[in-house]
């Protein structure tokens, strides 16, 4: 049967818990600021801040709007990072670093 795509878009951390079948539960992410971004040199996650979202292959437009779909490409404080959860259905958004932010000279 399925239901309807919920956008999550980023803005404050917004959170819906929906009854599926079986009687179970999940949690759809609505909006989020955070991002929960795993760096692979060193192995070590780390929670920060989205600030956009640059690419989506999913959809052009999702770029444009700032839809958060698994796949997407945000840059955060720490880089650039593709998320690798589902937002609409995990509850929770994870992604990996793929292009770190270069250290301030100085």
């Amino acid at each position: 049967m399925g239901s309807d795509f919920r956008e999550p878009k980023v803005g404050p951390g917004k959170y819906v818990k929906e009854r599926v079948y079986g009687g179970s539960e999940k949690i759809r992410v609505l909006s989020a600021d955070v991002v929960n971004v795993l760096d692979p040199r060193t192995g070590k996650a780390q929670k920060t801040k989205i600030i956009t979202v640059v690419e989506n292959p999913a959809d052009p437009h999702f770029t444009r709007r700032n839809v958060l779909t698994k796949g997407a490409v945000v840059e955060t404080e720490l880089g650039r990072a593709r998320i690798t959860s589902r937002p609409g259905q995990h509850g929770t958004i994870n992604a990996i670093l793929i292009e770190p932010k270069a250290a301030a000279s100085g």
